[in-house]
């Protein structure tokens, strides 16, 4: 059953990712245009835009417990999932800058080191920087796959921050956040407790 599985998904284009990637940002788009962002629509764009890049990331943290927990393998699909984590959480610190804080850089720098989430999602974002500039094989020929490799363990320290800016930036008790952050963590566990794909398939007779 996990072969076939396997064998379905690797008939799936990397390109029908993309496709899906797009339709939350089509979606605000359409809110945008309709009136469909409430009372509140700067903080609304920010918001949907930083969760949606949350979601990504965590969709490409759940990658390799996935394959190793079920045999089921998306690692083909890892790169473009995280590409287009990458591609939320661009317009989600452009929407703060310029629709928010409307470019004034002094109060932006002041914000920052005033409010730690601020600083927790400044982190996570400069990260994210990193793993998206280096997320083609052209980086990874010329960094080698060990230090390529040790760079993008990084996502280990970016998604954790930016659950914290999430948590952090809430002003009420809401469950999302706790709930994202608190599957954040297991994904990261997992990692500690299942250093090893699990067998899908029987052993050979002797």
């Amino acid at each position: 059953m996990i072969r076939g599985v396997n064998n379905a998904l690797r008939r799936i284009p990397v390109w029908a990712v993309w496709l899906a990637g797009a339709v939350p940002f089509a979606v605000l788009l359409w809110d945008i245009f309709t009136g469909g962002l409430g009372v509140d629509p700067v903080q609304e764009v920010e918001h949907r835009l930083g969760q949606t890049a949350l979601y990504f990331l965590i969709g490409g943290l759940a990658v390799t417990p996935l394959l190793r927990l079920t045999g089921v393998s998306l690692m083909r699909f890892r790169r473009a999932i995280g590409v287009i984590c990458f591609a939320y959480a661009l317009p989600h610190i452009l929407a703060w800058v310029v629709l928010d804080m409307g470019l004034l850089w002094g109060q932006m720098a002041r914000d920052i080191l005033k409010r730690p989430y601020l600083l927790f999602g400044m982190g996570s974002f400069l990260i994210l920087i990193a793993l998206a500039v280096t997320s083609n094989n052209l980086s990874l020929r010329r960094m080698g796959g060990q230090a390529w490799r040790r760079l993008h363990k990084l996502v280990y320290v970016a998604a954790p921050l930016a659950a914290m800016h999430w948590l952090w930036a809430i002003k009420v008790n809401e469950i999302a956040p706790i709930f994202w952050a608190a599957v954040i963590a297991l994904l990261l566990a997992s990692r500690l407790v299942i250093r090893r794909p699990m067998s899908w398939t029987r052993p050979a007779r002797a």
